[in-house]
């Protein structure tokens, strides 16, 4: 095993742990996952610099149909890293692809979160629902978002991660979207975190082969709550790697 597989182990299993005590290494529960609850309080209560962090993406970041956010790699990514986090977005969208109601997401950057203080760093996940769509297309409406939270938060960080996908060989179609994004972030000097490139998920679930079988559903598409818990530590990996693990807002 090499050094890095043993501290993404170790990762999983420290978050595995950590989530023994408040919920039997169960799903993760809404008052744990964002440190609210009267339990999570008592135990780890939250210090000033702690940092607040905002998610805004797809049923990857927000949960399917039937899940809660609280199983997410989003939430297991702010227990790994100790950040105070608000999840934002819903199943279905993206940058042109709204879910239903068509609500893509600058619109869902608008309703849920451009109207709260500035956190000290946004995270923009997707792309896995664009595929459809053409590349440019994407690519502009993504850089719409970006900008505009720029501007109405200019201290604040910002990363952007691309399309998650459920096997490790995506249509082209999704790649042309994932090259579209990654060329907006170097445009606009975001940090871009390639979960494709990365080989976050390995084979294909139906064919037996890679990770996928162990951490991605009977649909093919979504993480198992394991999945999600592993996706935390690839994403955390990244994260530690670009130097953002303990964001402060800019001066």
């Amino acid at each position: 095993m090499t050094s890095r597989r043993a501290r993404r182990g170790a990762a999983i299993l420290a978050l595995c742990l950590a989530s023994v005590s408040a919920t039997g290494c169960g799903p993760f529960t809404g008052d744990a996952a964002r440190g609210t609850g009267p339990a999570s309080a008592a135990t780890s209560p939250v210090a000033a610099a702690t940092p607040v962090v905002m998610f805004l993406g797809d049923s990857y970041t927000v949960g399917e149909r039937g899940s809660l956010p609280e199983y997410t790699y989003a939430a297991a990514t702010a227990r790994l890293l100790g950040w105070q986090v608000i999840l934002a977005g819903r199943g279905g969208t993206g940058f042109v692809a709204g879910g239903r109601p068509r609500q893509p997401f600058g619109v869902l950057y608008e309703s849920q979160l451009g109207w709260r203080p500035a956190p000290d760093m946004l995270v923009v996940s997707g792309g896995h629902n664009d595929w459809h769509h053409p590349p440019d297309q994407v690519a502009r409406a993504a850089q719409d978002v970006l900008e505009r939270a720029r501007k109405r938060w200019p201290s604040t960080r910002l990363a952007f991660v691309g399309p998650m996908w459920g096997d490790q060989s995506p249509p082209a179609a999704a790649l042309a979207v994932r090259d579209a994004l990654r060329g907006v972030a170097g445009r606009l000097g975001v940090p871009f975190i390639d979960p494709i490139a990365g080989r976050w998920i390995t084979g294909n679930r139906l064919q037996g082969t890679g990770n996928a079988p162990r951490f991605i559903q009977r649909d093919g598409v979504h993480p198992t709550p394991e999945g999600h818990r592993y996706l935390a530590t690839r994403l955390a990996e990244d994260i530690r790697r670009l130097g953002l693990a303990h964001p402060s807002a800019k001066p």
